[in-house]
């Protein structure tokens, strides 16, 4: 999905709250401005499908929790909030909140030519500040490729690159799957950027 800046004047939690229940489509705040979040592929929708389906059934028993695209984060310690495509929270903080969560384990994004740069960037700046995040899982849409940016023990973030032939370790919800279980069936095919995206 793309984030694309609406000319709108700056707005606290509360009034984006409400003001975000009257619109038809979904809007993330940060520093106050609103950004609409647009559409993305075909691709991108299958993907997130097959990855939100995968860890809600691995989870079913357990206390965690999967989130889709329409569930907020709010980045710990600010008034920012942003929809990632699927996210996972094991923290019993969460359960008190019905407007966003926290304390995400796991947050994914399935990348698109114009949001790849602001994910592995500015997006993952904001999402490190969560103490409790431990994997944050880069997918792309166009080909067989899995970034993972995952915290060791010691507070390190190591990255991994998975590719075609390659199983992926979550080791925030003790998971592990052959890539392909992602692409099955997938027509890859690279993406020109169309939108605009926050700096």
């Amino acid at each position: 999905m793309t984030a694309t800046k609406e000319n709108f004047p700056i707005l606290t939690p509360e009034e984006y709250f409400s003001w975000e229940e009257q619109q038809l489509e979904k809007h993330e705040l940060i520093n106050g401005q609103v950004y609409a979040m647009t559409g993305g592929s075909v691709n991108h929708s299958r993907i997130a499908v097959r990855i939100t389906t995968l860890f809600s059934n691995h989870l079913e028993n357990s206390p965690c929790e999967t989130g889709n695209s329409d569930l907020r984060i709010n980045i710990v310690g600010t008034n920012n909030y942003t929809y990632p495509d699927v996210s996972v929270t094991c923290d019993v903080r969460d359960k008190t909140t019905i407007q966003y969560i926290t304390y995400p384990c796991l947050i994914v994004e399935v990348l698109s030519a114009s949001t790849e740069a602001y994910d592995r960037g500015g997006k993952f700046r904001m999402y490190r500040q969560n103490p409790a995040l431990i994997d944050y899982l880069l997918v792309s849409s166009t080909s067989i490729e899995i970034d993972l940016y995952h915290k060791n023990d010691a507070g390190d973030w190591l990255i991994i690159n998975y590719k075609a032939g390659d199983t992926i370790e979550l080791k925030s919800i003790n998971l592990n799957f052959p890539i392909e279980q992602v692409y099955r069936s997938l027509t890859l095919t690279p993406e020109t950027p169309t939108d605009t995206i926050r700096e």
